[in-house]
């Protein structure tokens, strides 16, 4: 099978379904409580709040090398999509619950009533997670801040001269995003003289389709999510339900737990995508956020994080290149070449990251969350509404220090984060060999083929 193809020129595609307002931040925003619990539908925004003052602000003090010599000659860059218009099944669950409310809601309330008289439903099935405009701006500007903090590696000299590498999952929004990024660059230099390719890679970008295993155990397994399920039909979200029914003067048995969630998602996208606090976000609190985002958690812990062991295992095939990547460079750079990819950008979705993020032990829980541990989970560490929002993005730094010395820094989201495992003092930018000692048995083993293969023998 064939996954590696080449795209020179393509058109992104906007779908003009709407007027979209954007609201700068001297508009003073008005942001919903409940932005900071929208899981993988929130924005870049909320998980750097400061760019809502300047989109390129960058801070290059977070950096901080051990010492003034280090410096940086190869980055890989690991980024999810831009923000999306919803999915098929989302337009259609929330035009279900928008004619239930439209129909059979009573109330008084102010928002109830703009819902029922000057809310308009725009979202449409053939939208089907689509790049919308803000999704082009999220990689133009990180293109821009990305320059600006590693500016020796990301520059028009770098990019001209073909050491910068794009891959792209095939689907049209993360195609989108890698032009969006790519113009972010030759729009702030200037450059009309030149195109720049990238490669289409699913093998690498969307591995998940192509591990037999996980495919079989957890994508088609209706039993793999059971404790999805009993969350969902558990006293806490009955309770949210119930709450959302008192409020549209519906009976209990008129709101599901699926007619929540695209409640929810409502809320979440025409904040995304419009800039918006919309009248739909009055359906929650608080509280009963913090019930969605952990339905949701549950979900992406259980099909895509640490719940079984082959959805970390299904990224081995990335996993082995990005480090194979990083020794090439590292390789280069000691034999004293000019290290001949400076910087990749590997543009994919958050069903890409997770699992990778998962396989080299970031944010990590004592124990698993499940249907029954609500309560106790308040602090946990996995919480995807703060490691993938749109745009979201894994950078791995190498840094030569001299003396033969290299150091590999990782960054989530523009932010420092500490490799687990490692208790160097120097942890956020640990020696680059005790950082492959620390994934020693990974990159020794973690076979693609052997993992992914059905019927696999037990260890």
């Amino acid at each position: 099978m064939n996954f590696f193809r080449k795209f020179t020129v393509i058109h992104v595609l906007i779908i003009p379904c709407c007027v979209v307002n954007y609201v700068t931040p001297e508009d003073n925003l008005d942001i919903p409580s409940i932005a900071k619990y929208f899981n993988t539908k929130g924005r870049y925004e909320e998980v750097n709040p400061h760019l809502l003052k300047d989109i390129l602000a960058v801070n290059t003090s977070i950096l901080q090398p051990p010492s003034a010599q280090c410096q940086p000659f190869h980055l890989t860059a690991i980024i999810r999509h831009g923000t999306r218009y919803p999915t098929s099944k989302n337009a259609k669950e929330m035009q279900h619950l928008y004619n239930m409310v439209l129909h059979n809601a009573t109330g008084e309330e102010s928002w109830l009533r703009e819902i029922q008289s000057q809310w308009r439903m725009w979202y449409t099935e053939d939208m089907d997670g689509r790049l919308v405009q803000k999704g082009v701006e999220d990689h133009k500007h990180l293109a821009i801040r990305l320059s600006k903090l590693f500016p020796s590696l990301i520059s028009e000299e770098k990019l001209r001269g073909g050491f910068i590498k794009f891959i792209t999952s095939s689907k049209h929004r993360c195609v989108n995003s890698t032009l969006s990024f790519k113009a972010g660059l030759t729009e702030l230099w200037a450059i009309t003289d030149k195109e720049f390719d990238h490669e289409v890679n699913d093998a690498l970008m969307r591995f998940f389709d192509h591990c037999p295993r996980f495919v079989q155990e957890i994508d088609q397994n209706p039993t793999a999510l059971s404790e999805v399920d009993k969350f969902r039909h558990g006293p806490e979200m009955r309770r949210v339900t119930e709450k959302i029914a008192d409020s549209l003067r519906v009976p209990y048995n008129t709101i599901n737990d699926d007619m929540a969630e695209a409640g929810f998602y409502l809320c979440a996208y025409e904040l995304a995508i419009k800039t918006v606090n919309s009248p739909w976000c009055q359906l929650f609190d608080e509280v009963d956020a913090q019930v969605m985002e952990y339905a949701n958690d549950l979900k992406q812990f259980w099909k895509r994080g640490y719940g079984y062991d082959i959805n970390s295992k299904s990224s081995c095939i990335l996993f082995h290149d990005v480090f194979n990547r990083l020794k090439r460079a590292a390789d280069e750079n000691k034999s004293g070449q000019q290290v001949t990819e400076a910087v990749t950008v590997q543009v994919g979705h958050a069903e890409t990251l997770l699992p990778l993020l998962t396989l080299l032990g970031f944010f990590k829980n004592n124990g698993s969350i499940t249907s029954t541990n609500y309560a106790t989970q308040t602090q946990r560490s996995f919480r995807t509404s703060h490691m993938l929002p749109y745009a979201a993005n894994l950078l791995l730094v190498l840094y030569d220090c001299g003396a033969g010395e290299l150091r590999l820094q990782a960054l989530l989201n523009e932010k420092p984060v500490t490799f687990p495992g490692l208790s160097d003092q120097q942890a956020s930018m640990p020696r680059y060999e005790d950082v492959k000692d620390n994934y020693s048995e990974l990159l020794q083993g973690c076979d693609f083929e052997t993992e992914c293969q059905l019927f696999k023998s037990p260890a």
